[in-house]
């Protein structure tokens, strides 16, 4: 197995794992509502990237972002008892705006093909 292939299946396993861990263990209160849209973990697996959406506006997604970094330790711990891997890597939580861009990008193709379709009535 490529380093890629084994570097994608222990991202794959620790996102599965911290979307559980998140919902049924964490009891922060910032924390809510929150969905993992993917993890990047680094070569040498010492650090990941776990990319989330939240509901809410920009202060309640950014306080949440807190509240995952704070519990970054705990959540890190939790993973090392779930997974059979020699290296948990460090969680660095990154707000996920790539569904919100998508969106934003959507609507203007759609205002731009309703102004074409009024100009050409």
């Amino acid at each position: 197995m490529s380093q890629e292939a084994r570097n994608r299946k222990i991202a794959d396993a620790i996102q599965r794992e911290l979307s559980e861990l998140i919902r049924l263990e964490l009891r922060d209160p910032r924390v809510s509502m929150v969905t993992l849209t993917d993890v990047e973990v680094a070569r040498d697996n010492s650090h990941a990237k776990v990319f989330f959406t939240s509901l809410g506006n920009e202060a309640q997604i950014e306080s949440c972002q807190h509240g995952l970094q704070s519990a970054a330790g705990f959540l890190r711990s939790q993973l090392a008892h779930r997974l059979t891997i020699r290296t948990v890597p460090q969680l660095h939580f990154e707000v996920d705006s790539s569904i919100e861009r998508g969106v934003r990008l959507s609507k203007l193709i759609d205002d731009a093909v309703a102004d074409d379709a009024k100009h050409s009535e």
